[in-house]
């Protein structure tokens, strides 16, 4: 069995609501097993009030995560990157081709006009990201104990 924790990035545009969102719940999901880390290609500042809000509703606090760019993490490398927007999974090439890249595209509850609309693509994102984290975790844990994380 490979003793080294697998490092994961969750990655979107503003890293202010999906990537937040993702860390937290992979945080959640896979405890100590896993270094997660989430960052923006064009970091907002700020974690938005309704990703905090849906998660908070989970059992999952994030209130306490900050956005953050990719120059934040120096020249660290990622076993494992999540992109949750198409512009993310575009923008950043440095980080193409060195790690294992997995392309989660979803929607930005933030651009809903509606609030009460917003709150309900928010909890679907969450819901969605879940199952996708719930089945990466299922492989993970498969592979990482065959060696192939080495």
């Amino acid at each position: 069995m490979n003793d080294k924790k697998p490092s994961v990035l969750f990655l979107c545009t503003g890293n202010a609501f999906r990537s937040q969102m993702g860390e937290g719940l992979m945080r959640h999901l896979a405890g100590d097993r896993i270094d997660v880390f989430s960052a923006g290609s064009a970091p907002a500042g700020f974690v938005h009030p309704l990703a905090i809000r849906v998660m908070s509703e989970a059992g999952i606090d994030i209130s306490s995560q900050r956005s953050k760019g990719l120059d934040s993490f120096g020249p660290r490398t990622f076993d494992y990157v999540m992109t949750v927007c198409d512009h993310a999974a575009t923008s950043c090439p440095a980080l193409r081709g060195s790690v294992a890249t997995h392309r989660w595209p979803m929607p930005d509850p933030s651009h809903e006009p509606a609030p009460d609309v917003a709150l309900v693509r928010a909890r679907e994102v969450r819901d969605a990201l879940r199952g996708k984290i719930e089945a990466f975790l299922k492989t993970l844990d498969g592979a990482w104990a065959a060696g192939a994380g080495q």
